[in-house]
């Protein structure tokens, strides 16, 4: 979160129409920045170190979401990275979740309040 509280996240898919029904959706609730490749998505991480949580697109051609988060935490070790899908939860994912490198799926299509639960589950700190 940057310093007025304004949570960041990043959206990466391959579908042009997807990219913009995410914008549409959740710009009133989030400083959206959106890409359209892995590759591209890395470079955005780059470039806004205040980005707080990231969904990505499992198929996109170059690299998958599951490779896109493996590089992700290279460049923001711990960032929340929650992977949406068309189908059913691979082994693949399923693993990924259960290693730590990936907070979440989502199954498509979504619902808006299944982004903002997810959202709000990756940057809620707790207070000791």
């Amino acid at each position: 979160m940057d310093a007025t509280g304004n949570i960041s996240v990043l959206h990466i898919d391959d579908e042009p129409t997807n990219v913009l029904l995410f914008e549409v959706n959740f710009r009133r609730y989030y400083q959206v920045i959106s890409s359209n490749s892995g590759a591209d998505g890395l470079t955005k991480l780059t470039q806004n170190p205040n980005i707080d949580v990231i969904f990505c697109d499992m198929k996109m051609p170059g690299m998958n979401g599951l490779e896109f988060a493996r590089e992700a935490a290279k460049v923001k070790p711990g960032i929340p990275c929650f992977i949406l899908t068309g189908y059913d939860i691979s082994p693949e994912i399923y693993h990924a979740i259960n290693e730590g490198w990936v907070s979440g799926y989502i199954q498509k299509p979504f619902e808006v309040d299944q982004i903002i639960s997810a959202v709000n589950k990756a940057t809620r700190t707790t207070a000791d």
